[in-house]
């Protein structure tokens, strides 16, 4: 926004510094001077400033006159000195009614009546300001309403008083209301919209834009004077909602200063009588709402500790700490009101109305280190007492990545957003909607990582990148807008650089490699592992996916991506994802390692060759075999899987397993007979399972 110093003086005749010099330290101190265009005769500049959204209470001349007194200890001209004070009636009236139906969304409307105007254009001082600044003039009224938040930043309106009906209404729209409004064009209202009515019609979009038919025009004899405070969420809400960006509408979103509208009031009130003439009928009529008020203008001090300054700031550049005095001033300057709580050193701050931005104490101690200059401190480390604490499953996640990370797979961090139609088919549960999303592809709260871990690969694929291994350990959203759930997930993908072994074919490899990568995983956490086809997720292609169990519980769904998604997102290879619970897994136990000491004897393979149904997995012949307790039993592997298509060498539903078991005695080097022993177990067990040995 634009802003001139010969403005910016008039509230501090003491000032003693050159407009370069200003420049330069309001920018030092978060209030950019991004540009400097100094008047033709000498007199002043232009700034063109960026001020933070933070910052609405500098969004004006005053606001930034009070920021430099801070600065420089100058004083600074009372504000209902400089510009607003009070307004006599010069015609007895009982003040225009007010009634604020909507009272969450309107704490404060003010009105002021004034009679036997005549509008012209606006001269004087008025005209030489916007001159200045590049203002646009459109009738002296409607100037004086721009005057006044330039000077002040509080937004106003003016009516033509003949043009209303009744009282003043502020209330809550009704659904398919319509309102033309100053720039001419027509809007259909929903009921979430806020408007200023009178007793039969809207009269404005509230905190965006007035109405067009009681608008000021040079017929206007008599007008009403408004100004109001309302809640900044319902005018950033109505703002978008109709495309509508105003200088209004860009200070009440941010939250205006709550006391500010019977001070404005006055201020548009005097200078309408100077720009237009006229006579105050009535009292100023103030209405506030005292929930609102405490919110904003009256909201609980908060504590300031002198010695919480100096331990966050530190020391300045020549080696001294901020004193109690100067801090004191600084917080005086800002307008905050500090009361000794009788400790040394310590205060209670009563905020100032128009900095609703502070909150709690390190606020105060930022606007301290601020105002002094973050420049002017030496450059130091924080002190720190204590210790640091990891968090509670910092080691279940650490286990979690060093095992993924050292299969290959590289940490993926996507959107917190899916569209409905992913969220619909990646999860079990229904997704959170977003009240105002950015777009329909992020409507909603993620319900599970897999979503948006397909859109990676697609992206990695569109950019020629063939092999992927990628996982995301993420949080996820179930539960609904009134009580959203928050869960931990682990998400895998991969695509690309499948190859066959002697256990697998290369259409099969992708899978097995994420099952491989899957019991990897949930071998570091204490519990049995073993794996289902059952009830496996509509994302996967049938038949060509598994669950994972922990003890018996389901904690992982793995498998391709189904070919209609595939077609769908144009993925022309094979993609296998995952789905883990991990927030199952960060609150199990890891598995303890056990330490053996190596035997000094040799070890003993034996290799059994068995043909067995489908339907025994090999976790139930590696279980069968461990179960039998022979002490010498080191360990058991498959060594080769086959399956004959055409149904000679092994028959239709059935496979050939090669079962290799290792043993070895810590205490002596075994005999003949006990590897014979331990080998007739084995097959007894073996085919107890349905197994047939071969040959």
């Amino acid at each position: 926004m634009n802003l001139i110093t010969p403005w910016i003086r008039s509230f501090l005749p003491e000032l003693p510094v050159s407009d370069r010099q200003l420049a330069e330290d309001l920018t030092l101190r978060g209030i950019a001077v991004e540009g400097e265009f100094p008047f033709a005769d000498g007199k002043g500049t232009r700034f063109e400033m960026d001020i933070t959204t933070n910052r609405v209470d500098a969004m004006n001349h005053y606001g930034v006159a009070r920021e430099v007194a801070a600065i420089y200890n100058v004083p600074l001209k009372p504000l209902t000195d400089a510009l607003a004070a009070p307004v006599q009636q010069s015609r007895e009236g009982a003040g225009y009614p007010v009634r604020i139906e909507a009272e969450d969304l309107c704490g404060r409307f003010t009105t002021r009546v004034i009679r036997g105007v005549t509008v012209k254009p606006a001269s004087g001082l008025i005209a030489e300001y916007f001159a200045a600044l590049g203002q646009k003039p459109i009738s002296g009224p409607v100037d004086v309403t721009n005057f006044g938040w330039l000077a002040m930043g509080q937004p106003t309106h003016v009516f033509d008083l003949d043009k209303i009906e009744g009282a003043i209404v502020v209330r809550r729209a009704k659904a398919g209301e319509k309102l033309r409004l100053l720039d001419g064009t027509e809007k259909v209202l929903v009921a979430d919209d806020l408007v200023v009515a009178d007793e039969k019609k809207a009269l404005g979009l509230a905190g965006v834009m007035g109405g067009w038919d009681s608008r000021v025009t040079e017929e206007t004899k008599n007008i009403l004077v408004e100004a109001a405070w309302f809640e900044p969420a319902t005018i950033r809400a109505s703002s978008r909602r109709h495309g509508l960006h105003t200088d209004a509408s860009h200070r009440f979103e941010r939250g205006a200063d709550f006391n500010a509208a019977p001070v404005a009031n006055a201020l548009i009130t005097r200078l309408v009588l100077e720009q237009a003439g006229g006579e105050v009928e009535g009292p100023l009529v103030d209405v506030t709402v005292p929930a609102l008020a405490a919110k904003t203008a009256d909201r609980a001090p908060i504590a300031l500790r002198v010695k919480e300054v100096q331990r966050h700031l530190g020391t300045t550049l020549d080696g001294s700490e901020l004193s109690a005095e100067l801090i004191t001033r600084y917080m005086a300057a800002l307008g905050c009101v500090l009361t000794p709580t009788g400790a040394a050193g310590e205060f209670t701050a009563k905020l100032p109305s128009w900095r609703l931005d502070l909150e709690r104490e390190i606020d105060l101690i930022e606007e301290v280190a601020r105002v002094y200059g973050y420049n002017r401190f030496a450059d130091t480390l924080p002190t720190f007492a204590g210790e640091v604490v990891d968090l509670p499953h910092a080691e279940q996640e650490a286990a979690i990545r060093t095992t993924l990370r050292a299969l290959g797979f590289s940490e993926a961090i996507t959107s917190t957003f899916v569209s409905a139609e992913a969220a619909a088919l990646f999860a079990s549960a229904p997704a959170v909607p977003m009240g105002n999303p950015l777009s329909e592809e992020a409507g909603m709260l993620r319900p599970a990582l897999t979503a948006n871990m397909t859109a990676a690969l697609a992206l990695n694929l569109n950019r020629d990148v063939e092999a992927v291994r990628l996982f995301e350990l993420g949080t996820i959203f179930l539960g609904s807008t009134a009580e959203v759930r928050e869960q931990q997930s682990l998400s895998l993908g991969l695509t690309g650089n499948a190859r066959a072994t002697a256990l697998y074919t290369a259409a099969d490899a992708l899978f097995y490699e994420a099952k491989g990568a899957i019991e990897a995983v949930l071998a570091k956490f204490a519990g049995t592992v073993s794996f289902s086809a059952e009830n496996l997720p509509s994302w996967i292609e049938a038949g060509r996916g598994a669950n994972a169990l922990l003890d018996g519980k389901i904690v992982a769904s793995f498998g391709e991506l189904n070919a209609a998604e595939a077609q769908r997102r144009k993925l022309k290879q094979t993609c296998v994802l995952a789905e883990v619970a991990a927030q199952t897994l960060l609150e199990t136990p890891l598995r303890k390692p056990v330490i053996r000491d190596l035997s000094r004897f040799q070890s003993v393979a034996r290799d059994f060759s068995f043909v067995f149904p489908d339907s025994v997995q090999w976790s139930a012949v590696s279980g069968a075999i461990e179960g039998l307790q022979i002490n010498e039993l080191t360990s058991v592997t498959p060594g080769e899987i086959f399956r004959d298509a055409k149904g000679k060498a092994v028959a239709a539903g059935s496979y050939s397993l090669l079962v290799r078991v290792s043993l070895q005695s810590p205490e002596r080097t075994l005999t003949e007979e006990e590897i014979s022993g331990a080998s007739e177990k084995i097959v007894a067990t073996l085919k107890n399972l349905g197994g047939t040995q071969r040959a």
